[in-house]
């Protein structure tokens, strides 16, 4: 049993690496691997799947999520965000470094992907970065590293697609983010300040009065009020991860129309990118069902379970091995390829050995981001790369994310020695 299943699993990931669409490559191997097992009625029984699938009400807070982010997007209240961070982050040792970090965390409160927060964040900052003399490696890796927050700071796609696969609350998922996800920022923060105070050069903006900083505070309240009704509705039991979603949508419309941008351009350009994004996330989503089916039936999933608790592994040591598997994975896949291809097989093994699945969600986020910033696949070097004013090597994406990359995989032994940091804010939830 183990061999083919190596050798599935091999395949699979040979003919994603070559190029072809995740979906394409999961639904194949699913429906091949099916057939192969039962034949015709296994063709039969792949519709009631999909259907199922597609029509899961839990699903619809993926386009709502995705929504939400656009229209913030879109309506220029990024670009005020950063210049409020900057007035109050930018005193300290390491300057706008700090704001770069400070304004990704918090766009990543409102939006769901990392791609989108660290394009979105290195757009309004890498211009004023590189006129103001910071060094490019240094400007570029902290970008690609804030951007990963994304995925960790609800709300987040990465989240639902696991929850979805795991039949976990997404919920619970949230809110078990937010601990976590202001942790990692601290320390990204706490290494500009080591770097800056002990390195050769630091960099730092003159301090604005009082007076000018507290005028500022107001572009900070779109993205905390939005994140505050959506993280105390499902905290508080008033919604669920949908109706969150929903309530968080038309409270972004209010802000939007409130900046004067409520316009049919922009919300035809936010519709029809979330058409797109929800299109690819719900087709890959899709073909992990139709592989989940087949490994479901065959009882590959339980034979590997068994053979891999068979050799008496701590959950400490499967999960440190773990965390070498998805650190090599991560340089060659993208973060949902990623998940799809591994959670149906990782996730009962992890709970058989006693492992907390919500605990587990944010395990896999942190190396999904992980993922995000190791080369040579790293989604967010490639897009903080691509809006560089200076038009240098990608090797500069690189270096500068490397000291961050080596921050989460410690972040990650924090998280094993104390798993309550992501456990006791869902345990307190109503």
């Amino acid at each position: 049993m183990t061999l083919p299943v190596v050798l599935a699993f091999v395949g699979m990931l040979a003919i994603m690496l070559v190029g072809m669409p995740v979906a394409v490559s999961m639904a194949a191997v699913g429906v091949l691997g099916g057939i192969a097992a039962f034949g015709r009625p296994f063709v039969d029984s792949i519709a009631p799947v999909i259907w199922g699938t597609l029509n899961e009400n839990l699903l619809t807070c993926i386009p709502l999520f995705v929504l939400l982010g656009e229209l913030l997007l879109r309506s220029g209240i990024a670009d005020r965000m950063y210049v409020a961070l900057s007035a109050w982050l930018g005193g300290l040792p390491g300057g706008l470094l700090h704001t770069n970090i400070g304004c990704c965390a918090l766009f990543a409160a409102t939006s769901g992907s990392s791609v989108a927060t660290a394009a979105t964040i290195g757009t309004v900052a890498l211009p004023s970065l590189h006129a103001r003399g910071y060094s490019m490696r240094a400007s570029l890796g902290s970008l690609a590293a804030g951007g990963t927050l994304g995925i960790l700071i609800p709300p987040s796609v990465n989240m639902i697609v696991y929850g979805s696969l795991t039949n976990n609350s997404i919920g619970k998922l949230f809110i078990a983010g937010i601990i976590p996800g202001l942790l990692l920022t601290a320390c990204f923060m706490l290494y500009i300040y080591a770097n800056a105070v002990f390195g050769t050069t630091t960099k730092r903006e003159s301090t604005l009065p009082l007076a000018e900083r507290l005028r500022t505070l107001v572009h900070l309240v779109p993205p905390l009020v939005v994140f505050g009704i959506v993280m105390g509705s499902l905290y508080f039991g008033i919604a669920t991860a949908t109706e969150s979603a929903a309530l968080g949508v038309l409270v972004a419309l209010f802000f939007v129309w409130r900046t004067g941008r409520l316009n049919r351009a922009v919300l035809e350009t936010c519709f029809v990118q979330t058409a797109r994004i929800t299109g690819m996330i719900m087709l890959i989503i899709v073909a992990a069902f139709i592989l989940n089916l087949t490994i479901g039936l065959t009882g590959i999933a339980d034979a590997i379970t068994k053979w891999v608790t068979s050799f008496g592994l701590s959950a400490t040591v499967m999960l440190l091995a773990l965390t070498l598997f998805y650190l090599i994975l991560g340089m060659f896949m993208d973060v949902l390829s990623m998940q799809v291809a591994t959670i149906p097989i990782t996730y009962p093994i992890v709970t058989a050995l006693g492992v907390d699945p919500i605990w587990y969600g944010i395990y896999i986020v942190l190396m999904c981001e992980l993922g995000m910033i190791t080369p040579p696949v790293g989604m967010n070097l490639f897009v903080v790369h691509g809006i560089r004013p200076d038009k240098g090597g990608i090797e500069d994406a690189i270096w500068g994310a490397l000291p961050y990359a080596v921050i989460m995989i410690l972040f990650t032994f924090t998280l094993m020695a104390l798993p309550s940091l992501a456990t006791w804010l869902p345990g307190k939830m109503y």
